[in-house]
């Protein structure tokens, strides 16, 4: 038996890609990672393997909870940890919002928590051994998403923002994070042994997941009833067709040993300009590193 961790796990993208894990592969366990326990639990039983399952708290907007997390992965008895599946993500557009640890909620999530998570529990994995990070194509400017560009000036200005200046600072926001995403697999994929690999996915976009919760009615609205019927189009995608494919990136003997790359779908290509600057990806380690160290004074 092994164990695949998996962030955000009791809907959307995560719980589609726990189904597929424990469809294609009688040998997994998977660990629900969920900032809600009962939500995590109605998950279990969508999934129908409650052996194969087991539910644990984490919120990713707390370093104190990321920690916990990590413990209890530990102290748990489990098969061995031999995948991590940095998914959970938010989209904050109504405002600024802060983390327990007094960092921006968009990057605390999306970048920092899973920051944490992969290394607290890099000591735990069993060799060969997969991280995969879910990006997105809006990290991309030459994508042309409708989404506003990425703005990577320091990892400090993302923690730690001055008031909004624009409605687009929050959308901003997300995309920022993820390209910290991209910044982040490549580097910490530069620094593992080839016993561990690590890669970053877009799953294209996926009306009716959960990332528009923030949104104003009548975008919802559109988000959840209309953008569905868009499926037949290049890049869009049902959160099923893609759990499948994160799955395959989690698992499948087919990308055995292949790291540092980002993939659309199954499909590798070359992500944005930025995300192969190595000045930003060690100024977003260094500064990552820091505020781990200040949440554990």
């Amino acid at each position: 038996m092994r164990t695949a961790i998996i962030t955000g796990a009791s809907s959307g993208l995560g719980l589609e890609c726990a189904r597929a894990l424990l469809r294609s592969d009688p040998s997994m366990h998977v660990v629900l990672a969920v900032r809600d326990t009962g939500r995590g639990a109605e998950a279990v039983k969508q999934l129908g393997e409650p052996q194969r399952c087991t539910v644990m708290r984490m919120d990713l907007a707390s370093l104190t909870s990321v920690r916990a997390f990590a413990e209890d992965v530990r102290a748990a008895t489990l098969p061995p940890l031999h995948a991590i599946v940095c998914n959970a993500g938010v989209q904050v557009v109504s405002g600024t919002e802060w983390t327990e640890d007094g960092v921006e909620m968009t990057f605390g999530v999306n970048h920092l928590g899973h920051f944490a998570l992969v290394q607290r529990l890099l000591g735990e994995l069993a060799h060969p051994a997969r991280i995969v990070v879910v990006s997105s194509g809006t990290h991309d400017p030459s994508k042309h998403t409708g989404m506003p560009h990425p703005r990577y000036t320091s990892a400090d200005d993302l923690a730690h923002p001055r008031a909004e200046q624009s409605a687009d600072d929050g959308r901003r926001r997300y995309t920022t994070s993820k390209l910290c995403n991209m910044l982040f697999t490549y580097e910490l994929d530069r620094r593992l042994d080839h016993g561990v690999t690590v890669n970053a996915f877009d799953p294209g976009l996926m009306p009716g997941s959960g990332l528009a919760r923030d949104y104003p009615p009548l975008q919802r609205l559109v988000w959840r009833y209309v953008l569905p019927a868009l499926r037949v189009l290049p890049g869009v995608r049902s959160t099923h067709t893609s759990g499948r494919y994160l799955a395959a990136l989690t698992n499948d003997a087919r990308f055995d040993g292949v790291g540092g790359e980002y993939f659309d779908g199954l499909r590798p290509i070359r992500s944005s300009a930025d995300s192969y600057d190595r000045d930003k990806a060690l100024d977003l380690w260094s500064t990552s590193e820091r505020l781990l160290t200040h949440a554990t004074k």
